[in-house]
């Protein structure tokens, strides 16, 4: 089964969108069949569909315990992501800000008030890691620990490893697979991503909810990494 859009507000005319894409955004199928098709233009495995339809998972899991406007928190899973620049860019600390800005003309085409617009577009900019921008709202903290949880785990190992091929990066040293007589390198070998990054994101969380789900991923990703030594 299929939906066209009807929304005379758009700005853009979205494309036809099967339903079983827009399902996982309930109760905001028809938030998303509006927003999804600005998200849909990029060839980036870890930043698909896929991966907003896990993040408004987390979101709601989250949001259960801790609160928040969801419509908000929608629109901002399905935009936090609309402007991508590659993990290994020097313009990569931009892109939430980046999308910030998109997100809140797309919104306030769609005829979203502004202080709506501003609790999402604020959301959208804090999300990002390499942004450095603290969260000051609730949703923000609930959208950027939403965001993170799927940076670990057993998604976060297979998009690590994803990220790693696009940047051509080797797995791991093979003469010194755990940095013992290096420096870390996560640029040149997918490994090293796990002490510089993966394993401490959990100390950054925001919510009780969001930690509590990240130190169970986290517990998965060590158990993969000794595993992993192994067989090395």
């Amino acid at each position: 089964m299929e939906i066209s859009p009807t929304n005379k507000e758009s700005s853009v005319l979205a494309p036809i969108l099967p339903l079983e894409l827009l399902q996982p955004f309930y109760p905001y199928q028809e938030l998303a069949k509006e927003l999804l098709p600005l998200t849909l233009d990029g060839d980036d495995g870890s930043h698909d569909v896929a991966h907003l339809q896990r993040v408004w998972k987390n979101v709601r899991q989250i949001s259960r315990k801790e609160g928040g406007d969801l419509r908000i928190l929608c629109a901002a899973v399905l935009l936090h992501d609309c402007v991508i620049v590659e993990k290994n860019s020097p313009q990569r600390p931009l892109a939430s800000r980046l999308a910030a800005e998109k997100a809140g003309a797309i919104l306030s085409a769609l005829g979203w008030d502004a202080t709506e617009i501003e609790k999402t577009a604020h959301a959208i900019e804090a999300h990002s890691f390499s942004a450095a921008i603290p969260p000051q709202t609730l949703e923000a903290k609930i959208l950027q620990d939403a965001d993170r949880l799927d940076a670990i785990g057993m998604i976060g190992i297979a998009r690590c490893f994803y990220i790693g091929g696009r940047m051509r990066s080797a797995l791991y040293d093979v003469t010194d697979p755990l940095a013992q007589r290096r420096q870390y390198d996560d640029q040149r070998f997918v490994l090293d991503h796990f002490e510089t990054k993966l394993f401490k994101l959990q100390e950054s969380f925001q919510t009780s909810a969001g930690r509590t789900m990240a130190e169970q991923r986290t517990e998965r990703m060590r158990r993969f990494f000794n595993e992993f030594q192994e067989e090395v």
